[in-house]
């Protein structure tokens, strides 16, 4: 059962938190991931080309997410999260989040309204406030923004596996639309070097590509690519040293670290780069 669009990508993420959530030693727990996931998201996990041995990264991805999105609302004073291509992400949920703060779930009606249904009778822990609409759609990308961006005084914007999907004119439009907002300050993304896109291209690429979802994403000069959009690097964790520090690399991962140090420091990093997890400020 291959992904037959987009939307199909968060079945198969939210198979990789549920299989987090059953471990004992779990470092999140997420558990309406098995039921948003559903037998559809186990068939594709099944089909995708080395489909358990990469659900790593996703895992560090998600768990370092909520490290700093718990930080930001407990310690900037954030009020509001918008969460863009929101998918099956269910922290409003799950997370202990203020009562008071309001979120919001952008993404496509399909996927969207799936989740919404299929948690109709849990209570999110926040606001909690969900946006149908294609980001794709610029004038209604800038009225939401806009709506948004009136009613709150600081707020955090998400963006959890989509600019991997968007062209570099897409990511550069919707970085300028997000930074016409004041009160939009931080920006949490994750990141592709051009190295590791070639190494996504050849493990899953056709899978991506026949879903309409081709990797396009993996700007050369990494996070400065959003300086001239009005955004600048504020953190970056190496999504590779994240997975050592909370236990969750590739077997032989400790062989990786001392061959690694070998190297010259330009090289190791570039190698410290080849995925980030990174919270962006405004200029």
């Amino acid at each position: 059962m291959a992904m037959e669009n987009v939307s199909d990508t968060a079945r198969w993420v939210a198979v990789y938190r549920a299989m987090e959530t059953a471990r004992p030693d779990a470092i999140f727990r997420d558990p309406f991931a098995d039921r948003l996931a559903g037998q559809r998201g186990r068939d594709i996990l099944n089909e995708m080309p080395r489909g358990r041995a990469y659900a790593w990264p996703m895992i560090v991805r998600t768990a370092v997410f909520d490290e700093i999105i718990l930080d930001a609302v407990q310690n900037k004073q954030v009020d509001l999260i918008v969460n863009l291509a929101a998918g099956l992400d269910a922290r409003p949920w799950r997370l202990s989040l203020p009562p008071s703060l309001h979120w919001v779930d952008v993404d496509l009606p399909g996927i969207l309204n799936y989740k919404t249904d299929a948690l109709r009778g849990e209570t999110p822990v926040c606001r909690y406030e969900a946006v149908t609409t294609d980001l794709t759609d610029a004038a209604a990308r800038r009225e939401l923004f806009s709506r948004l961006g009136a009613g709150s005084s600081r707020a955090l914007v998400i963006s959890e596996g989509l600019l991997i999907y968007l062209t570099p004119e897409q990511v550069g439009a919707l970085a300028s639309d997000l930074h016409e907002q004041p009160s939009f300050t931080e920006w949490l993304i994750d990141l592709a070097s051009p190295q590791l896109l070639k190494r996504m291209e050849k493990t899953w690429g056709k899978n991506m590509a026949a879903s309409g979802a081709p990797f396009l994403f993996a700007p050369a000069e990494g996070t400065e690519f959003f300086r001239p959009f009005g955004w600048h690097e504020a953190v970056f964790r190496s999504l590779w040293e994240e997975s050592l520090r909370l236990n969750r690399s590739i077997k032989g991962a400790w062989l990786w670290n001392l061959i690694g140090k070998l190297y010259p420091a330009r090289i190791r990093e570039g190698f410290r780069r080849f995925s980030g997890l990174i919270l962006l400020e405004r200029e």
